[in-house]
């Protein structure tokens, strides 16, 4: 399971009021998302390279793919959970970020925050134990199950919004199309594994948000785009 899924799922929505206790004003909405693909729904067998660098080195890759790891099995042997160091400098910046567990090459997990809310290396721990033991797909996870896991970890690009669609990068960017209380999201791989050009992206972004599938083409539709790293552990 990489970020090529096709069907997202929000599994916890909070606010900042909800965090500093503050009532009434303007607030920040964040949450998690299980991303997944629609079983049936098949990719291409040959997959592009897709997503960007996020300038993290092999070595902090490796590092968050162990935290990952040190996270799950602090839980399941009734551990603290491990307290962030920021041994890098990018481990402290705000990041949106998806773990991916696979089991035997099968998906077992995979939850995410697509908003940069936290430090990337508290996303991570957060994530870590969201998609070991809160992917509403799965039961929690176990210990025999530990070793035979796969980890990988998606990090997201800040998202922005654009005026022109000539921006759009089929294979390099995912979209997010907002209008009214509508809102829709696909991830960069998507339309590289279904074949599609960028109006066609559009369109299916439309569709995923509700709405008609011109919809992206109209005064007052909120055109968004991101891109990810992703990276896993060595076989």
């Amino acid at each position: 399971m990489n970020l090529g899924a096709n069907k997202a799922k929000i599994v916890y929505q909070t606010n900042s009021n909800d965090v500093t206790g503050s009532k009434g004003g303007d607030v920040v909405g964040y949450g998690a998302v299980a991303i997944y693909k629609e079983e049936g729904e098949g990719k291409q067998e040959k997959e592009d390279k897709v997503g960007v660098e996020s300038g993290l080195s092999e070595e902090e890759k490796k590092e968050l793919l162990k935290l990952v790891r040190k996270t799950i099995k602090n839980v399941l042997e009734d551990k603290a959970l491990p307290k962030p160091k920021y041994k890098f400098p990018l481990f402290k910046e705000k990041h949106g970020a998806f773990v991916t567990l696979n089991k035997n090459r099968m998906l077992r997990g995979c939850i995410g925050y697509i908003f940069a809310i936290k430090p990337l290396e508290d996303t991570i721990i957060d994530m870590a134990q969201a998609a070991a033991f809160r992917d509403p797909r799965f039961p929690p996870l176990v210990m025999d199950e530990f070793d035979d896991l796969e980890v990988e970890i998606s990090v997201l690009t800040p998202i922005r919004e654009i005026k022109d669609v000539e921006e759009i990068e089929v294979g390099k960017h995912g979209i997010i199309i907002e209008r009214g209380a509508n809102s829709g999201l696909l991830l960069p791989q998507v339309a590289t594994e279904y074949g599609w050009d960028r109006d066609t992206f559009l369109e299916h972004t439309c569709q995923k948000a509700g709405l008609p599938k011109d919809s992206w083409k109209k005064k007052g539709t909120i055109i968004k785009i991101f891109s990810a790293d992703v990276f896993h552990e060595e076989e």
